[in-house]
């Protein structure tokens, strides 16, 4: 039995301790309010507050400009898979990059409302980001859709794309890892739940101008328009994850922001890829020129040695080792919240490993 284990999940995944102990400090009575956030309505003063001050936090980390608005939705980054085309593309033509297994269910989901211009594939292997040269740019799309970091996969983009047309990028998985140019792109959106909070909550953080174009079948709670002017209460926000995503916001804060995350995911990522590069017994499944510094995926020669690593790993306290069941092998995600403790745990784990099974 463990206190607390080192947790790689893809997600929902770890959260800063820090966050975790505030939280149960305030569990039973919110600021003196003699209520938990579970609690309170959701258009009380107290909430409204922990609301925007949330909101103007995430506003500052990422310096999001004034012509973006962020909204906090429900329903996951999958209901953005169709509300994107039926708030952005106007039925017409949008250019997707299918380089991991959400953006191609985000593709096929935009078909029924939209014509899908594929700009860029990597099926079946999924091993490797496209460079710039190769992305088939349509020059008609309403927008250009890719998402940043393949969790299954292991992949991830080092550059931005370079298109005539709005940028539209899933963040799921690396939001908060590093800075961002948010004037870049006409929409970003993320689940909350490996880099910000626990699931349930859904970050869309969308150019203004590019709100109030939906179809006419949009429905209200996923029309951009509506939920920017009922400020994301249109219904009943996801409160509590709100409110932990504040207290995620200051614990990045606490450690250096946005630019000090993106020195602390490098070292991180360069460790267990270290390991990996310095190994034969270890296969890494990404190229080295994409590989993602938040999931890192690798297997060994069967896959009952990969079972046998993850089983071993457990009892180490090193958890959720397992990839994908469409990927196979193993995946290590190494989330904002993962102490460096974890990373080196986890490298010496794999070093015995093969000491114990070559």
């Amino acid at each position: 039995m463990f206190d607390r284990v080192y947790n790689f999940s893809a997600g929902p995944s770890v959260m800063p301790e820090e966050a975790l102990l505030r939280a149960q400090k305030e569990m039973l009575n919110y600021g003196n309010s003699g209520m938990s956030v579970m609690e309170m309505s959701h258009r009380s003063p107290v909430f409204a507050e922990i609301f925007e001050s949330t909101r103007q936090k995430l506003r500052e980390i990422l310096s999001v400009p004034d012509t973006h608005e962020i909204l906090f939705l429900q329903g996951g980054a999958t209901l953005q898979f169709a509300a994107i085309p039926m708030n952005l593309s106007r039925g017409e033509t949008a250019d997707y990059a299918v380089t991991g297994n959400f953006a191609n269910k985000a593709a096929k989901e935009a078909e029924k409302y939209c014509r899908v211009h594929l700009a860029a594939s990597t099926v079946p292997a999924h091993d490797r980001i496209p460079a710039q040269a190769e992305l088939d740019l349509s020059p008609e799309a309403s927008y250009f859709y890719y998402c940043a970091n393949n969790t299954i996969y292991g992949t991830e983009w080092h550059y931005v794309p370079e298109t005539a047309s709005p940028l539209v990028c899933d963040m799921s998985s690396d939001i908060l890892s590093r800075p961002v140019d948010v004037s870049r792109y006409g929409l970003i959106y993320a689940g909350a739940q490996k880099n910000m909070a626990p699931a349930g909550l859904t970050v869309v953080i969308v150019k203004k101008d590019l709100a109030g174009q939906e179809l006419p079948v949009t429905p209200l709670v996923m029309s951009y328009q509506e939920m920017i002017k009922a400020g994301s209460m249109l219904n009943t926000p996801p409160c509590w994850c709100i409110y932990m995503l504040g207290l995620t916001l200051d614990w990045l804060q606490s450690v250096g922001g946005v630019v000090g995350m993106e020195q602390i995911k490098k070292e991180r990522a360069r460790k267990v890829y270290e390991m990996l590069d310095n190994s034969t017994f270890y296969k890494p499944h990404a190229q080295r020129d994409s590989r993602s510094d938040m999931n890192v995926t690798f297997r060994t020669e069967s896959a009952e040695l990969d079972a046998a690593f993850v089983r071993e790993a457990a009892q180490h306290g090193l958890c959720n080792l397992k990839g994908h069941k469409i990927a196979g092998g193993m995946r290590a995600s190494l989330y904002n919240a993962m102490p460096m403790e974890g990373v080196d745990a986890l490298v010496s784990f794999m070093k015995e490993f093969e000491r114990n099974h070559v």
